[in-house]
C-alpha cells in the first residue's frame, strides 16, 4: 500500500490529483492523507468537502487527517512508500527539522523510522531562498527522494520551485530501487 499525502499548495492540487487517479487506475492500493489545513480549507481552487469526498471515493478509504491517525503508519500499519504531493515549504522545513505537528509530518516520521521510501513533490514559493537549506538537508537523508523541480515563474516568483508532476511516477519507480532521478532541477 502507498500513502498519498496532500499539503496546502492548493494551486497544484489538480496536477497531483491526476497522478493519484493514474496510480489508482494502475491498480495501486492508496491510503490518502491530508494535512489539517488541506483537509479543511476552502479555496478558489477547491471546496474542501468536495475534494475530500472525491479522494475517498476514488481511493475507497477514509482520509487520514490527524496526528493520532497517522502515527500507526510506521510500526503498526506500514506503507510500502509515501508520496507527499504537493509538499509545501512549511511541511518540508518541519520534516528537515524533525518537527511533527501535522498528520503529514507524523506520517512521514512514522514512515521514515521504518526506513521506507518517501517521495516529495515540492511546491514552494521560497524553495530557492529560505527552504533551500531544507532541500539540502532532506537530500542527504536515507530513503528521501525528490520529484525534479522547475521554476514556475522566474520573473515574478524568482525563489519559487514546483515539482514536475509528470515525473512523479518515474521518481517513485526509481526511488523504490533506491535511486534519485537526476537532474533534480530542470
Amino acid at each position: 500500500m502507498i500513502g498519498y499525502a496532500f499539503c496546502g499548495s492548493f494551486c497544484t492540487f489538480s496536477n497531483s490529483f491526476k497522478i493519484l487517479e493514474g496510480l489508482i487506475a494502475d491498480g495501486y492500493d492508496i491510503q490518502p492523507i491530508m494535512s489539517e489545513n488541506a483537509y479543511s480549507t476552502d479555496t478558489r481552487f477547491w471546496k474542501a468537502l468536495s475534494f475530500r469526498e472525491r479522494i475517498e471515493d476514488i481511493c475507497g478509504k477514509k482520509i487520514i487527517h490527524t496526528i493520532s491517525e497517522a502515527e500507526p503508519l510506521g510500526p503498526q500499519k506500514p506503507l510500502d512508500s509515501l508520496i507527499i504531493a504537493p509538499c509545501t515549504g512549511n511541511t518540508l522545513a518541519k520534516m528537515a527539522l524533525g518537527i511533527t505537528d501535522t498528520a503529514v509530518t507524523m506520517a512521514a516520521k512514522a514512515h521514515l523510522r521504518a526506513d521506507r521510501t518517501l517521495v516529495i513533490a515540492l511546491a514552494s514559493n521560497d524553495a530557492l531562498s529560505a527552504n533551500l537549506r531544507n532541500i539540502g538537508t532532506l537530500l542527504t537523508r536515507k530513503q528521501v527522494y525528490f520529484v525534479p523541480m522547475v521554476q514556475d515563474d522566474p520573473e515574478k516568483k524568482p525563489h519559487s520551485l514546483v515539482a514536475d508532476f509528470s515525473l512523479l511516477r518515474e521518481t517513485l519507480t526509481k526511488a523504490e530501487r533506491g535511486l534519485q532521478i537526476r537532474k533534480i532541477f530542470v
